[in-house]
């Protein structure tokens, strides 16, 4: 299998660790107008499609054994290239999609900040941090109890929840994850397994195939 540049591929023995891939979904027309997108089935605009389609590769060489997704359009969208590349089929799952946020969706930033001012909680409909978590991170147990030592699992989700999924995790505070930028369209998170039941350490965070390079920062 040939490398993925800047990232290891370990040989895998019994006991090997297990590596997550997380990846977020490409771009929306929504997310290039700065929209709150939240459960609205917005699908891939023509920049999203070139994007998944660039990553799929990168994300085949790290042989993966497993590949779930949120159930949203733009997710699943960006997750059938990956098919393509890896011969797995997407499981969907609706606990890995993004926050719901309520009375913001469709709105862009600046009408949602003129709207509710520094409200970010308590809006009809919207998702709270601890919903998030609680529907997310069971679906997260499912996927480390069926993957076997030394294999990889792809994940393709959302922005925000990533960052909360992280930060779990690596057993982080929850207030952790607002220290982590938000990747960007099409960006990784690579975390490996470390001795101990459960315990994940950060690989790689907002890796992009455009620089995904040996001796590049991240």
């Amino acid at each position: 299998m040939p490398e993925v540049p800047g990232f290891e591929q370990p040989a895998k023995p019994r006991g090997a660790p297990r590596r997550l891939v997380l990846v977020r979904h490409g771009q929306t027309a929504w997310n290039a107008e700065r929209r709150f997108q939240g459960h609205a089935d917005v699908e891939l605009d023509e920049v999203g499609h070139g994007q998944a389609a660039a990553v799929a590769p990168t994300l085949a060489r790290f042989g993966p054994s497993l590949l779930w997704s949120s159930d949203l359009a733009r997710a699943r969208q960006t997750a059938a290239y990956v098919e393509k590349e890896t011969g797995l089929v997407a499981r969907l799952d609706a606990r890995l999609r993004e926050f719901d946020v309520g009375e913001r969706t469709g709105l862009t930033f600046d009408e949602a900040g003129v709207r509710f001012q520094a409200q970010h909680e308590g809006l009809a409909g919207a998702e709270t941090p601890q919903d998030v978590l609680a529907r997310m991170m069971p679906a997260y147990d499912e996927l480390l109890a069926v993957l076997a030592p030394g294999e990889t699992a792809v994940v393709v989700s959302h922005g925000a929840c990533l960052r909360l999924a992280v930060a779990r995790l690596l057993g982080w505070g929850d207030e952790a994850a607002d220290s982590l930028r938000t990747l960007v369209n099409c960006a990784l998170a690579v975390l490996d397994e470390v001795p101990g039941p459960g315990a994940m350490r950060l690989h790689s965070w907002n890796v992009h195939p455009d620089f995904a390079a040996p001796g590049r920062a991240r």
